[in-house]
């Protein structure tokens, strides 16, 4: 029986969902913000960017990918619950962050799923 295992660090789904943390959490520097838009971009673009690291050194991780598309929700729904939907830049900076991301995580499920299962038959 031949088994297939991903090599880590080599998904682009990873790769994408971590640039896409980091953008969010630097882009209070670039976009006008206050507290209330600063926070949330900074703390869910640096818990983005943690589970995308732990996706690409754990390829067969489900849950990190799960994770990214929650981030990617809680981004997308920010402005509206944090009360900055009227600060344009980083509203919209949210909203695309978290569209991105939940597209990323879903892309990538079927390949940590198989990357999963693949580990799955090894023990």
């Amino acid at each position: 029986m031949i088994v297939m295992t991903a090599k880590a660090w080599t998904r682009w789904q990873d790769w994408v969902a971590l640039v896409i943390g980091v953008l969010a959490a630097l882009s209070p520097v670039v976009v006008a913000t206050d507290a209330a838009a600063a926070w949330p971009l900074v703390v869910l673009g640096v818990v983005l960017a943690l589970t995308a690291l732990w996706s690409l050194a754990a390829p067969g991780s489900v849950a990190s990918e799960y994770g990214h598309g929650v981030l990617g929700v809680l981004l997308f729904i920010a402005p509206w619950v944090m009360g900055y939907s009227d600060l344009t830049g980083a509203a919209w900076t949210s909203w695309v962050a978290g569209v991105l991301a939940v597209l990323v995580a879903a892309s990538a499920l079927p390949a940590a799923t198989s990357a999963h299962r693949g580990l799955a038959g090894t023990h």
